[in-house]
């Protein structure tokens, strides 16, 4: 699937305004490609068919408790015994965790930094794995997950890449997953924007459709010029990867992209809140997409790197 795809599935999916479907039904996006990266044919022939058809579910399990998007700090232990690697270790925050058949894990296989991670592919049914769903503010269709590890042991035949070379491929799949969410944000920016206009035309206040007062115009302006200036960013960049641009050059465009997508959306999702009214605050109606895009802003925000650690990444890839 080209970039060109990619945008077209994650911008119509977005229509939804319902990240949890896409982070329990889609999980395969984040956490296959490590597998088809650096996978054997032997691995390949193995999981690949059963994930593409959906017959078995796969999730990314690499955020911890006390790292977030500091993979360099990884904790979760690797330690060789034989044929196998003995786990031991908790993952958390895992999109679609509690369906996945698969897991593909980041390890600590050797010294403490980048250089001392590896991936491995690890069964749900192993002996000493443990999944707990977490409740959280948004995204409740999503069984967003906490995973421990513990004393599971994995074959080494399930080792993806060489051994300690793990970071770099954890760093490049990243890109997949912020483009993917600056896609959607901006596609529910641009509901909320969609929704707010609509009503503005049949709520009538004061004797006028709110849609004429001026207060009203501005706000709907304003939400338009973000929407408009988000999308633009987003083409330069899926024009960027469309051209071949190097994935890690193109690194440092896609988190910018990230910050701008998120915060439009936080921006949007406001404004429209604000044209709605209470409407916005009702679960369902038509202010049932606002008030889903809201509770939803925060994991935009957060999830596949935080707004301060897209512009740090941004302004080092810049050498600044």
């Amino acid at each position: 699937m080209d970039i060109w795809h990619r945008f077209i599935v994650s911008d119509e999916l977005g229509r939804l305004c319902a990240g949890g479907l896409l982070a329990s039904l889609l999980t395969h996006g984040i956490s296959l490609p490590p597998i088809l990266m650096l996978g054997t044919d032997v691995q390949k022939k193995r999981y690949v068919p059963d994930i593409v058809t959906g017959r078995k579910l796969c999730s990314l399990a690499v955020t911890e408790p006390s790292g977030g998007s500091d993979v360099a700090r990884m904790k979760t232990t690797a330690a060789r015994d034989g044929d196998f690697y003995v786990v031991n270790g908790q993952k958390t925050f895992i999109s679609g965790g509690m369906n996945a058949d698969y897991f593909t894990v980041a390890v600590r296989t050797g010294s403490a930094g980048f250089g001392g991670i590896s991936l491995l592919i690890v069964h749900r049914d192993f002996p000493g794995v443990q999944t707990h769903r977490l409740k959280t503010q948004g995204w409740h269709c999503s069984t967003t997950t906490s995973v421990i590890f513990d004393e599971v042991r994995v074959p080494v035949e399930n080792l993806l890449g060489e051994e300690n070379a793990g970071f770099l491929p954890i760093m490049l799949n990243f890109n997949n997953e912020r483009y993917s969410m600056s896609v959607t944000a901006c596609r529910m920016a641009r509901c909320c924007l969609e929704d707010a206009i609509r009503y503005s035309r049949v709520r009538k206040t004061f004797g006028r459709a709110l849609g004429k007062h001026q207060v009203i115009r501005h706000k709907l302006a304003e939400m338009a010029r973000h929407v408009l200036a988000t999308q633009g960013m987003i083409q330069a960049v899926s024009r960027e990867l469309a051209a071949g641009g190097s994935p890690a050059r193109v690194g440092g465009q896609v988190a910018l992209t990230k910050v701008q997508a998120t915060r439009c959306l936080e921006f949007c999702a406001r404004e429209a809140s604000q044209v709605l009214g209470g409407r916005s605050y009702i679960r369902g109606g038509n202010g049932g997409r606002i008030e889903r895009c809201y509770r939803e802003v925060r994991v935009y925000a957060i999830g596949g790197g935080s707004e301060e650690i897209m512009l740090e990444l941004a302004g080092r890839m810049a050498k600044l």
